[in-house]
C-alpha cells in the first residue's frame, strides 16, 4: 500500500488499464496536454499519444455519440465529460443509445463503455458546475452507476467499469481529487455491485456516498466520543446495489440514517431508504432517516452553499435526532 491522491489512482487506473488492453482509448475537452479539467489525465496523452488520447470539440453530444460508436464497433472508449453538468447536453446518446442497444439487439452488441464525470458541490462554482445527478442515470436500466469515495475505490472500480461489457457511469466528486488514502500496488480490482462497510458500528447505519463518506466517518468520530457507536456502509456503486451489505448492517443496528449530497426530492437516497422499509421493516427502531442536499440550486456564495449541501454537523445532528439523543 501507498497513500496517493485520489485523482492519481484515477490516472493510474486509466494508464494500466491502457497498457493492458489496446482497444482502451480516452476522448474528452482538452484531456490531451492540459491532462483535463481537473488534471486527471496529465501526461497520459504524453505517453500513448494522440491517438489515444483524443481531444474533441466542445460537444458533449459528440464526445458521448462517437464513444457509443467506437464502443460498438469494438473498442473500449473511456469519454470524460469536463462537469457532470454538462451531461445534459448527451442524455440522448447515454440514455436512448448506450443504455438500449444491448437489450435492443438480443445481446448481439454490447456497448463496453465508461463516462467519466466529476459531480458535487463545494468549490463556489455555482448552479451549473456543482450539481450531483446521479440519481437520473440510475433510473434508466442498462447503465450502471459508480461514485467512489476514496483512492483505493476508485482505482479498483474505474479497472472493473473498463473491463465490463455495459455502459457505465463513473462519478468522481471533485473536491476529492486531492485526497489521500492507501492504494494498493499492482493490478486489482474492485467488483461493481460490492458495498464497503468503512467503520464498523452497533447503533445505528449510516449509508453514505461519495464525498458524503468522508463526512459521516467524521460525524461518527464525534458520536463515539458521545457513546454512539455508528457504522458507515458506502455502496460504491448505485447500480448494481449491494443491498444485502446494507441490509445486513441494519439488521444489526436497527436504526438507518442515509446521507447524499444531492437535492432530497427523487434523490436516490430514497431508493435506499425504500429497500430498508420494505426488506427490514420488523427490525427497524425507528423510520429510515435521510440527510440530503436541500432542493435549491447550489448558490455561488460560499455561506449560501455550505447550507445546501450536508456536513459533519448536520449528519451528526441527524443521527442524534433518529436516536432521541
Amino acid at each position: 500500500m501507498s497513500p496517493i491522491p485520489y485523482s492519481q489512482a484515477i490516472r493510474d487506473a486509466l494508464r494500466e488499464e491502457m497498457k493492458r488492453d489496446p482497444c482502451v482509448f480516452l476522448l474528452g475537452e482538452d484531456i490531451g496536454k492540459h491532462g483535463g479539467a481537473f488534471g486527471v489525465t496529465r501526461g497520459l496523452f504524453d505517453e500513448f499519444g494522440p491517438e489515444r488520447g483524443i481531444e474533441t470539440p466542445i460537444s458533449e453530444a459528440v464526445i458521448a455519440g462517437a464513444a457509443v460508436g467506437a464502443a460498438i464497433a469494438g473498442c473500449r472508449p473511456v469519454a470524460e465529460i469536463m462537469y457532470m453538468d454538462f451531461v445534459t447536453l448527451a442524455m440522448d446518446q447515454i440514455v436512448n443509445q448506450a443504455a438500449k442497444m444491448r437489450y435492443m439487439f438480443g445481446g448481439k452488441a454490447k456497448v463496453p463503455l465508461v463516462i467519466r464525470m466529476p459531480s458535487g458541490a463545494g468549490r463556489g462554482n455555482a448552479a451549473q458546475h456543482m450539481q450531483s445527478l446521479e440519481a437520473w442515470f440510475c433510473h434508466v436500466p442498462g447503465l450502471k452507476v459508480v461514485m467512489p469515495s476514496t483512492p483505493a475505490d476508485a482505482k479498483g472500480l474505474l479497472k472493473s467499469a473498463i473491463r465490463d461489457d455495459n455502459p457505465v457511469i463513473f462519478i468522481e466528486h471533485k473536491l476529492l481529487y486531492a485526497v489521500k488514502g492507501d492504494v494498493p500496488e499492482g493490478d486489482y480490482t474492485i467488483p461493481l455491485g460490492k458495498a464497503d462497510v468503512k467503520r464498523a458500528g452497533q447503533d445505528v447505519t449510516i449509508v453514505a456516498t461519495s464525498r458524503m463518506v468522508q463526512f459521516a466517518l467524521e460525524a461518527s468520530d464525534r458520536l463515539a466520543s458521545e457513546g454512539i457507536s455508528a457504522e458507515v456502509v458506502d455502496p460504491r456503486t448505485l447500480v448494481p446495489l449491494d443491498l444485502e451489505t446494507i441490509l445486513a448492517s441494519v439488521r444489526r443496528t436497527h436504526v438507518a440514517v442515509v446521507v447524499h449530497e444531492a437535492p432530497r426530492r427523487g434523490g436516490y437516497g430514497a431508493e435506499i431508504a425504500a429497500e430498508i422499509q420494505e426488506q427490514a421493516f420488523d427490525w427497524l427502531d425507528a423510520p429510515v432517516a435521510r440527510i440530503c442536499g436541500e432542493d435549491v440550486p447550489i448558490p455561488f456564495s460560499k455561506a449560501l452553499e455550505s447550507l445546501a449541501i450536508p456536513d459533519t454537523d448536520r449528519i451528526a445532528a441527524g443521527v442524534r435526532h433518529v436516536l432521541g439523543r
